[in-house]
């Protein structure tokens, strides 16, 4: 009688419709040119990191991938696993953390943290390089997966009729429907940073032109805000006044040939860091080999001395403290 053969590794769970997604811009990112998804990927690995690797797989871009999320949806084990095996899956080369740095038009930064995903495990040379071409390329937020999604039904042309209470064109024009621009930023902001220039919607649509002419001559927000705020006086009866006198009276000069573009058409730019995954301590690529730190890697040998064990423990401990203060900010 023939026996059915029964894997040592559970079935991870299904994936829910409803698995949370990270903000626009964090969370999954997969590499690319992986090979095709077959039923011995991962087979060289544990039970435990196959598990986590063969859910992880199947998460969309973009999916939250912090470890408390995941343990939430592997009740298996539990954070302190998962983390263990997200590490080990780093050392195997299916896995990177990444904090990137982002640069807007604004001249405002803001750090995105990301994991990047590769069913194709790599070595450390692929992912130094890849992670150089990220790097260097324009940043832009990942779009979540929606798989199996087929395409809206196309509608029979049937003609609209038109009622007589309806006219072409007659339907108000909304005030501001486009984002606003960063002169226009930089004006509403000063009411918060101090209270005798607070402007209404309408003050700063009315300076936003002069506040622009500012930027396209190659200033920055920060230059901008302080030369409107310098030297107030004690009492602001008008700031709409006072800020339209300032900001005509001390235009800044064009430079020729146009050698500093508007701070509004450069596209963004970044710098990735990669993040150590057991501790979260950043550093270059080069730097973190298997997607580990010096302490962290030394705590994955038996020979570890013990002193370097007690800084590996310290370090992410350190790190891990930072990263939840980041988190609650």
């Amino acid at each position: 009688m023939a026996t059915q053969h029964i894997s040592s590794v559970p079935p991870a769970p299904a994936l829910s419709a409803a698995y949370p997604m990270a903000n626009p811009g964090y969370g999954k990112r997969s590499a690319p040119h992986q090979l095709p998804r077959t039923r011995e990927d991962f087979a060289l690995l544990p039970t435990r990191e196959r598990y986590v690797a063969g859910f992880v797989d199947h998460l969309p871009e973009g999916a939250a991938m912090s470890v408390k999320q995941l343990a939430k949806q592997l009740p298996l084990y539990g954070q302190q696993a998962i983390s263990t095996a997200l590490t080990a899956l780093s050392v195997a080369g299916h896995l990177r953390r990444v904090r990137c740095s982002v640069t807007n038009a604004s001249d405002e930064t803001r750090w995105v943290f990301r994991t990047f995903w590769s069913r194709t495990a790599r070595d450390n040379e692929w992912w130094n390089a890849y992670l150089a071409t990220e790097n260097s390329s324009p940043d832009e937020a990942p779009a979540p997966e929606e798989p199996d999604a087929e395409p809206a039904p196309e509608t029979t042309g049937v003609p609209q009729q038109r009622t007589p209470a309806q006219a072409p064109d007659t339907a108000p024009a909304q005030p501001r429907t486009a984002e606003p621009g960063p002169a226009y930023l930089a004006l509403a902001r000063l009411g918060r940073n101090d209270h005798r220039l607070a402007l209404s919607a309408d003050d700063c649509t009315a300076l936003e032109p002069l506040a622009t002419q500012w930027l396209d001559r190659g200033v920055s927000t920060d230059y901008l805000t302080h030369a409107l705020t310098a030297g107030l006086p004690a009492q602001v009866d008008s700031p709409l006044g006072l800020l339209r006198r300032r900001l005509t009276d001390k235009m800044p000069p064009r430079l020729p040939n146009n050698e500093n573009p508007s701070p509004g058409t450069p596209a963004p730019t970044r710098r990735i860091l990669m993040e150590c995954t057991d501790c979260g301590r950043p550093g270059q690529p080069e730097a973190l080999p298997d997607g580990l730190c010096r302490p962290c890697r030394t705590t994955h040998h038996p020979d570890t001395p013990p002193a370097e064990a007690a800084e590996a423990a310290d370090v992410r401990a350190r790190m891990t403290n930072l990263r939840d203060l980041l988190k609650s900010v």
